[in-house]
C-alpha cells in the first residue's frame, strides 16, 4: 500500500492542473469531494463575479446593467462554444435548462421533417431526455423507436443499425453515459444518421467540460448540455444550445419569448424571430446565475480542455487500479469500459449493497459519491479539484469500510 501512495504522491508532484486545487471552495475538514459530475465544486472566480454583479452592476447601476446583461447570454455561449465544443462563434447560447432545450431542439428538428415519423434514442439514455422524447412523440404522433445499449457501456451505431431508416427524423442521445461513463463515438453514429437523412441531437452533459469534443468536425447537427458539472456553474446553473451554423435559420424555434423576438422592445403584435442562435432563447435570463457561470468557466479555460482530459484520465486509469487491487475481492466491479479512452469523467462501481455501501461511505467515512438505481456506485475525480493523494485515501476509505462489512 504504501507504494501506492507513494506514486499518488508522486502523480501530484508533476501535476501541471494542480495549481488551480486552491481556486476552489473545498471541504475545510478531511472530506473528499468524488462528485463533480452530480455537482461542480464552487470556484474563487464564480463567487467573485457573482459578487461584482450584485455590487457594481445591479446594485450601483440598477436597470441600466442591462446594457450589459442583454447579451451575456450570446457571450458565455460564444466561451463555451469556443473552449469546450469546437463550435464557431454563434453556433452556441447559454438558455433554459438541458431539458426545456431538448425539447425546443429536437421539436424544432422533427417539424421540418415533415415526411417522417420516427424519433429514435437509447434505453440508456437519460430520464429526462426520454420523458421528453417520449411526450414530443406523443404530442406530434411520432413514434419513438427505443433501442437497447450496454447499462455498463455506451451506445453504439451498431445498436442503431437495425433501426436507422428514411422514416427516421432525429436519433437523439447521450454522449456519455450517465450511469456507466461510457463515451459514444459521435463522429461515427452522426455518420450513420447522416446517411438516413436524419438529424443528430446530441446530450453532452456528461462530457463538455472533461472531454475534448468538437461538433462542428465531428458532424453534429444539434446539442444540449447543462454546466453544473464539469463547468462548475453552480447549481440549477442555466444550460447551453448548440446548431450547426447552417441549419439555424431553417429551424423554427417552438417556444416563442420576447427574447427570441428580432426587436424585443418595439413590443409588437406580430411575432418575427431574431436572426442567429439568439432565436433560440425564450424569456429573461436568469443573470446572476450566467455571471457565476461565467466567472467558474475562467479557469477551466485557462486550463485548456486538452490538460483537464489528460488529467481526468490519468484520474480515472489510477482509481481503475486500486479498485482491482483493494475491492474486486469484497463484490465489487467495473460497470465502466475498461478502456480509459472510452470513459467521460466518471467511472461507477457495481456491488450488489451499494446504496447501503454509498450511505456509509458518505456519512461514516467522507467520500462524497453518488448511487445510482439499482447497484451503481459512481466515482468521479474532478481535475481541476481532485488529487491522486485523493483518490487514493477515497478508495483506501471505501476499502475499509467494505472490510468492516464483508470480512469477517
Amino acid at each position: 500500500m504504501k507504494l501506492l501512495r507513494d506514486r499518488a504522491l508522486e502523480l501530484d508532484e508533476r501535476d501541471v492542473l494542480a495549481k488551480y486545487k486552491d481556486e476552489y471552495e473545498l471541504h475545510v475538514d478531511d472530506t473528499i469531494y468524488m462528485d463533480g459530475n452530480s455537482l461542480g465544486q464552487l470556484s474563487k472566480s464564480a463567487r467573485s463575479a457573482v459578487i461584482d454583479t450584485l455590487d457594481l452592476q445591479w446594485g450601483r447601476d440598477k436597470v441600466a446593467a442591462w446594457d450589459r446583461w442583454l447579451y451575456l447570454c450570446e457571450t458565455v455561449g460564444n466561451a463555451i462554444g469556443s473552449g469546450f465544443l469546437g463550435a464557431e462563434e454563434g453556433e452556441v447560447i447559454v438558455s433554459d435548462s438541458t431539458s426545456v432545450n431538448l425539447y425546443k431542439l429536437a421539436v424544432a428538428a422533427v417539424s421540418v421533417q415533415k415526411n417522417r415519423g420516427r424519433i429514435v434514442t437509447d434505453d440508456q439514455n437519460f430520464p429526462t431526455d426520454r420523458y421528453i422524447l417520449t411526450g414530443i412523440a406523443e404530442q406530434m404522433s411520432l413514434e419513438l423507436t427505443v433501442v437497447h445499449s450496454d447499462r455498463d457501456g455506451a451506445v453504439t451505431e451498431a445498436d442503431l443499425a437495425e433501426v436507422l431508416d428514411e422514416d427516421v427524423a432525429l436519433v437523439s442521445l447521450s454522449h456519455v453515459n450517465y450511469r456507466s461513463g461510457g463515451l459514444s463515438d459521435m463522429r461515427e453514429i452522426n455518420r450513420a444518421v447522416h446517411g438516413v437523412g436524419a438529424f443528430s441531437l446530441w446530450d453532452l452533459s456528461h462530457s463538455v467540460g472533461v472531454v475534448p469534443i468538437d461538433l462542428d468536425e465531428e458532424g453534429c447537427d444539434l446539442a444540449v448540455g447543462c454546466t453544473y458539472k464539469y463547468l462548475n456553474g453552480g447549481p440549477g446553473s442555466p444550460a447551453f444550445l448548440y446548431i450547426r451554423d447552417e441549419l439555424i435559420d431553417k429551424l423554427s424555434q417552438p417556444i416563442w419569448g420576447w427574447f427570441s423576438t428580432a426587436d424585443q422592445f418595439e413590443m409588437g403584435d406580430l411575432y418575427l424571430p431574431k436572426d442567429g442562435v439568439g432565436r433560440f432563447q425564450v424569456g429573461t435570463p436568469p443573470i446572476l446565475s450566467v455571471a457565476a457561470l461565467s466567472g467558474a468557466l475562467e479557469p477551466l479555460i485557462e486550463a485548456t480542455i486538452s490538460a483537464i482530459r489528460e488529467k481526468s484520465l490519468s484520474l480515472t486509469t489510477f482509481a481503475q487500479e486500486l479498485i482491482a487491487e483493494w475491492l474486486h475481492d469484497l463484490g465489487f466491479m467495473l460497470a465502466s469500459p475498461s478502456d480509459p479512452n472510452g470513459r467521460g469523467g466518471h467511472i461507477s462501481l457495481y456491488h450488489k449493497d451499494a446504496k447501503e455501501i454509498n450511505d456509509h461511505l458518505v456519512k461514516r467515512y467522507g467520500v462524497i459519491t453518488d448511487y445510482r438505481v439499482p447497484d451503481r456506485i459512481r466515482f468521479t475525480p474532478s481535475p481541476m479539484y481532485t488529487s491522486f493523494t485523493m483518490v487514493y485515501d477515497a478508495l483506501e476509505r471505501l476499502r475499509k469500510l467494505a472490510m468492516g462489512m464483508y470480512k469477517h
